[in-house]
């Protein structure tokens, strides 16, 4: 299961979320009809979306069966995922968060340099958190420097700019 959004907080009266997406894709995450998984109290739950707005930036979303302030404030901090599988394809060169997190960064010469982490930023400015020691290292994804992404093997290899690994040492 692939983590789409986090239920945020109630908003009006009647039932309604706002959720902090997860995603480049909310409008087709929450679209109504879609199912979302998540777990409460031990116990997974699938909530069916029976409407969408965008409030502010962000999702504002009605579950069938949620249909008043205390219903919704039940659901706040909940984490809403879908399966994997169900992902839209990306482009080639382009990956989801979830498959960078996790894996082992390595310099072109076989110096290991980490775990990922946490990927920050978009697409424009997006940076790997690579975990070292007690500290981490910030590694722009970039092209330049992230030579090769094998998300199979759970490895990047990276050439980066001298000093950059220092930066934060």
């Amino acid at each position: 299961m692939v983590l789409v959004g986090r239920i945020a907080r109630p908003h009006g009266r009647f039932g309604h979320v706002l959720v902090n997406p997860e995603t480049d894709f909310p409008s087709e995450r929450f679209a109504p009809g879609a199912v979302l998984h998540t777990r409460r109290d031990g116990r997974d739950e699938q909530l069916l979306v029976a409407d969408l707005r965008m409030h502010q930036g962000r999702p504002l979303v009605g579950f069938e069966g949620v249909e008043t302030i205390s219903d919704a404030e039940a659901l706040a901090g909940l984490e809403l995922r879908i399966p994997e599988d169900a992902l839209t394809p990306l482009p080639e060169g382009t990956y989801y968060e979830h498959e960078l997190v996790g894996c082992e960064a390595v310099t072109v010469t076989g110096q290991s340099v980490g775990v990922v982490r946490a990927v920050e930023g978009t697409a424009g400015g997006a940076r790997l958190i690579i975990g070292r020691g007690r500290g981490e290292v910030q590694i722009p994804l970039a092209r330049e420097i992230c030579v090769a992404i094998d998300v199979g093997r759970r490895r990047i290899t990276v050439d980066p700019p001298e000093g950059l690994l220092d930066l934060n040492a």
